[in-house]
């Protein structure tokens, strides 16, 4: 039940040095810095803060061992799919094989315990740095919340964690007992709670930790403690906090629904945002990383590697408000891309969607997707080994007006929170309050913002299924889905079946296309599975208990 942290040391050899030497050797680098001098410079150990920014997650995937699990966290749920199975999602995650010795890259374990040693190690020290008092302040409220989010990651994914609070010294013992999730989940609201005070007043620049990012943080946190996996007494106490912490960050000035193109919400800095993980291209982004290239279809020279599922696409109704299994909403099977949500355009490539910018493209002769048997994206067409399987790209978070696949990415945002998942935060809270009316007001906020002028009219379990399904739709591509199914208690009915795909064909003589949809992989999910298992050479070396039913 104890917790090691291995901590790397340099250490400095210096006492055999012969004495002809000691005055040329005893010079401090140019290139490093030593842990004395950071502590006496504001701008070095602003410097140091500054790294820790690394625990949130960007606009880009990471190779190697350090996962980015932005849009990473699609295919691991029902609403995308991975075609290279990066971190092993397809063959652990999707398979249900998760076990404590093969989670792999995809577990934040490590890397997060690092980054709370990291801001651990500040925090004892920056009070005592020299400078002005609103520069420690506010470098201290920045990594406050860095270390909560941290720590938010942790308990998401595992549960009740091991709370290291000071900083590890190469003589500590390393032990910390495993606490409770609600001990945790505590704690993480206190700091962000913390964090909002330290930096209350601050005007912060695009990107960095803010007062208004750690009251939304605290408002998915609360959620998240109110939800059946981690409510299952159903404590209204519980959801009245959820509730509370939504509307709180709701009458926030300054912060209002983006009502512009939708699909500019994701690519164009805007007055939703509340908080958000910028990428400079000149140092992070490049034809290998950007998420142009590793969502795009083929023929636009992408890779199609993180693709949405049928499943996803069908979760989007129709313009007219009703769902496509609705008889009255109009919904055509033989013309299934018609009439629908004008949030699936901007969200999903699809057969015959306008995407790139064709003149970028010297071998392609139109902008129009196609993914029909022997189109130019699909299998047959350009780069088969990258077509997308499920016949389907995202949109979301694209930028198509520069030729991605010369051009350095451009500057990014990856969405932290936005006021939309707060307003979906609030209306399923307040619904779990028996307030149904104003869940559906919410709900309808968000619905006309995207077009949708019918208002909802559904109450009782029909109302709390287009809770979930706004959510699904609204939130897709933003690392929320994963979370929520674990939450509601429901992912193993969501992941326990097959990934589908759909197979177009098209009549060359009259161009009518022909669907058919069918399994493009057999999924499989545990009751193991709502939390990940703590890595077995974590539990060898400490005896800490791991998550129920793993092995």
């Amino acid at each position: 039940m104890k917790l090691r942290i291995l901590l790397l040391a340099g250490l400095c050899a210096g006492n055999f040095l012969l004495p002809s030497c000691s005055k040329v050797l005893d010079k401090a680098p140019l290139d490093s810095y030593t842990d004395e001098s950071v502590w006496k410079d504001i701008k070095l150990a602003e410097a140091f803060a500054n790294n820790i920014y690394n625990i949130l997650p960007t606009c880009t995937y990471d190779w190697g061992s350090s996962i980015n699990r932005s849009f990473l966290l699609s295919p691991a749920s029902d609403e995308g799919f991975n075609k290279f199975d990066y971190a092993g999602v397809r063959n652990v995650i999707n398979k249900g094989l998760l076990s404590p010795d093969n989670a792999g890259s995809f577990d934040i374990w490590a890397k997060n315990y690092s980054h709370i040693q990291n801001a651990n190690i500040l925090l004892s020290r920056i009070d005592q740095v020299p400078g002005d008092d609103a520069t420690r302040k506010r470098i201290k409220g920045e990594v406050t919340f860095l270390r909560a989010y941290a720590y938010f990651q942790l308990i998401c994914d595992y549960g009740g964690v091991p709370l290291v609070k000071t900083p590890f010294g190469l003589s500590s013992d390393f032990k910390v007992p495993r606490s409770t999730f609600d001990e945790c989940a505590k704690f993480v609201s206190d700091e962000l709670e913390a964090a909002a005070t330290l930096l209350t007043g601050i005007n912060q620049p695009k990107g960095r930790a803010s007062a208004p990012l750690a009251l939304a943080v605290k408002s998915r946190l609360l959620l998240y403690m109110a939800s059946p996996l981690w409510n299952p007494s159903n404590d209204a106490a519980k959801w009245a906090a959820a509730s509370a912490a939504a509307k709180r960050v709701m009458d926030l000035p300054g912060f209002t629904l983006y009502t512009g193109n939708y699909a500019d919400l994701f690519t164009v800095y805007n007055s939703e945002i509340i908080g958000a993980r910028l990428s400079n291209k000149e140092y992070e982004w490049d034809a290998f990383t950007g998420i142009e290239m590793m969502c795009f279809p083929n023929g636009y020279h992408g890779w199609a590697a993180f693709a949405p599922t049928q499943d996803l696409v069908d979760a989007f109704g129709m313009a007219n408000g009703k769902n496509i299994s609705d008889a009255q909403s109009g919904y055509d099977p033989q013309n299934p891309y018609a009439g629908r949500d004008p949030r699936f355009y901007a969200d999903i490539v699809h057969d015959g969607r306008p995407t790139g910018n064709a003149a970028y493209f010297s071998d392609r002769t139109t902008n129009e997707a196609q993914f029909y048997e022997g189109g130019y994206d699909s299998d047959q067409g350009y780069d088969a080994w990258n077509n997308s399987l499920t016949r389907y790209s995202f949109r979301k978070y694209m930028d198509t007006t520069f030729n991605f696949n010369t051009d350095l990415q451009a500057n990014r945002f990856w969405i932290l929170s936005r006021l939309g998942e707060i307003y979906l935060n609030y209306a399923e809270a307040e619904f779990q309050l028996g307030h149904e009316a104003v869940a559906r007001e919410y709900l309808n906020k968000i619905r006309l913002r995207a077009g949708i002028t019918a208002p909802l009219t559904e109450s009782g379990p029909a109302l709390l299924a287009r809770i979930r399904n706004e959510r699904q739709v609204e939130l897709c591509f933003e690392g929320h889905r994963y979370y929520d199914v674990r939450r509601w208690k429901i992912a193993e009915t969501t992941e326990n079946k097959p990934c589908r795909q759909v197979i177009i064909t098209r009549n060359a003589t009259t161009g009518v296309r022909t669907y058919v949809y069918q399994t493009l992989e057999q999924r499989a999910f545990k009751p193991e599975h709502y939390l990940l298992p703590i890595p077995r050479t974590e539990i060898n070396r400490t005896g800490l208990p791991q998550n129920p039913l793993y092995k």
